[in-house]
């Protein structure tokens, strides 16, 4: 078998091979290097795109401010003196200036902005652009222009629209409105008619005189409301006057004749308080609040008649009366319903129903009037030993409140309660001089349900509140606090318009923030 030729490898074909392999290499990374450079380079152009002004303004920030100068320049030259866009002469300026606050140039383009906007509103004025002409006085205002060089202009713009809005015109309308009767109320009444022709001619004598005659006619017709009892009517158009001009010669006299009414009206009031006249009192305390709303003395007199009704709803219901002692109650929940003389009478409300339940209609007719008798009969034997408010339970005052709470009609129980009565005000009388305080409350409490609201009670409970406020002041000194806050809680539930009330508490408030 004839052997086969061994084929050795041609050693030059495979380093041409190995060669062309390294070349192709070569030229791809060549390209992949070529393609990479290609793309950070196109990365870079953007972001110098994006950022080109921001570094620049970084790297050369005078180049920046000396830009907006220029622009600055450019927009006053063609008269685009402010724009919200930011693209006017003052904010450019202004912006030039925040980048470099020591530069006098953009200072003195904003005072060139000033002396334009002056111009233009000179042009306006002329042109009849009032519109125009005052925004470019409010921009030479702002830009700090010389005062006497935009007043000049205001001026200038009010008289010019003066005459174009027809202030002769306004003047023949104000005087036909001041003939007619028709002072003030609206935009064609005389007072306003002459007010604007001032605004725009501050020394157009007419107006002036106009309105001084108008003024002096508001007062005389104020007068003649005041002498029909309008407090409120009055006083409104007093301030009216007052308010227009405060320098009125006829002014003093009718803000004087406006306090004697209005003291009268208190003194009038107070009378009505006095006397149970509670609707009238109401009406006229309210009358001054309308005329005065910081009338402080209004105020206590309204709190005041609400404790009246209170304690007239306490009394009625007292006697079993509830259809009116509700009616009361309600018109003192009306006027203050968070007061504590009608939380009071609430509860008293309360308190004598569940009583006339116990007493009255549960027991027959027969055994009613027994008990009644024994309770008259208990009630006269504790008088005569001289227990008229003690002890409790037993007095005299105890056994009568129950027979009131049985038949409180009773012929017999009204004579009690009248024959009692003055020993209840004798009690508070003593108590009182002794300084007993709480034990005059009770006696004082006890002549209220005896008798009613009256002018004597009302005295003896203001003046039972203003020695609870000496006693506070005594206690708050000797560092009892406690004490003084009660003394405080006692005299406001007596009388909340108390004489130095209001001092009071606030000495017992800081002294109370003191021990915190």
């Amino acid at each position: 078998m004839k052997a086969r030729p061994r084929l050795e490898p041609r050693l030059g074909h495979i380093e041409q091979l190995q060669f062309r392999k390294d070349q192709e290499h070569a030229a791809q990374g060549r390209s992949f290097t070529a393609a990479r450079w290609f793309v950070v380079a196109v990365v870079a152009i953007v972001l110098l795109l994006l950022v080109r002004e921001p570094l620049s303004n970084w790297l050369w920030p005078d180049t920046r401010a000396q830009q907006l100068r220029a622009d600055a320049a450019s927009a006053l030259a063609e008269g685009r003196l402010t724009s919200p866009d930011g693209k006017g002469a003052r904010e450019l300026y202004e912006a030039a200036l925040a980048l470099d606050p020591d530069r006098m140039d953009a200072r003195q383009g904003l005072a060139r902005v000033g002396q334009a906007a002056l111009a233009q509103g000179r042009d306006a004025v002329v042109a009849g652009h009032y519109a125009d002409a005052h925004r470019s006085l409010a921009l030479a205002q702002e830009l700090a222009v010389p005062r006497a060089q935009t007043e000049m202009l205001a001026k200038e713009l009010r008289a010019r629209e003066a005459v174009d809005s027809g202030g002769d015109e306004w003047l023949a309308r104000a005087a036909q409105a001041r003939r007619d009767g028709r002072l003030e109320g609206d935009a064609n009444a005389a007072l306003p008619m002459y007010q604007r022709v001032l605004t725009l001619q501050p020394n157009n004598v007419q107006a002036l005189e106009g309105r001084e005659d108008t003024l002096a006619d508001l007062l005389q017709a104020a007068r003649k409301v005041l002498a029909r009892g309008d407090l409120a009517a009055a006083a409104a158009q007093i301030h009216r006057v007052q308010q227009a001009d405060p320098g009125h010669v006829d002014l003093p006299d009718a803000l004087a004749e406006l306090a004697r009414q209005a003291n009268k009206r208190h003194r009038q009031a107070d009378e009505d308080l006095r006397r149970g006249r509670l609707p009238a009192a109401l009406e006229g305390y309210r009358g001054l609040l309308a005329a005065n709303p910081e009338d402080s003395e209004a105020e206590r007199g309204v709190s005041q008649v609400a404790d009246a009704y209170a304690a007239r709803s306490e009394k009625l219901a007292s006697d079993f009366r509830f259809q009116e002692a509700q009616a009361a109650l309600r018109e003192a929940e009306a006027i203050s319903p968070d007061a504590a003389s009608v939380g009071e009478a609430r509860r008293h409300m309360a308190r004598s129903r569940q009583s006339q339940q116990r007493y009255g209609s549960s027991l027959p007719p027969a055994e009613r009037q027994r008990r009644l008798q024994q309770m008259l009969d208990d009630a006269a034997a504790a008088e005569a030993r001289g227990d008229l408010l003690t002890p409790p339970g037993d007095s005299a005052y105890d056994k009568l409140s129950v027979a009131r709470s049985m038949a409180p009609g009773d012929a017999r129980v009204q004579a009690a309660s009248m024959r009692l009565l003055p020993a209840a005000k004798r009690c508070f009388e003593t108590e009182l001089r002794a300084n007993r305080l709480t034990r005059a409350s009770a006696c004082l409490d006890a002549w209220r349900v005896l008798e009613g609201p009256s002018a004597v009670h009302a005295d003896a409970q203001r003046r039972l509140a203003q020695r609870w406020i000496a006693v506070g002041y005594e206690r708050l000194g000797a560092g009892e606090l406690q004490a003084a806050n009660s003394a405080l809680t006692a005299a406001r539930s007596l009388d909340p318009g108390a004489t130095g009330l209001a001092e009071f508490a606030n000495r017992v408030r800081a002294a109370s923030a003191a021990r915190q």
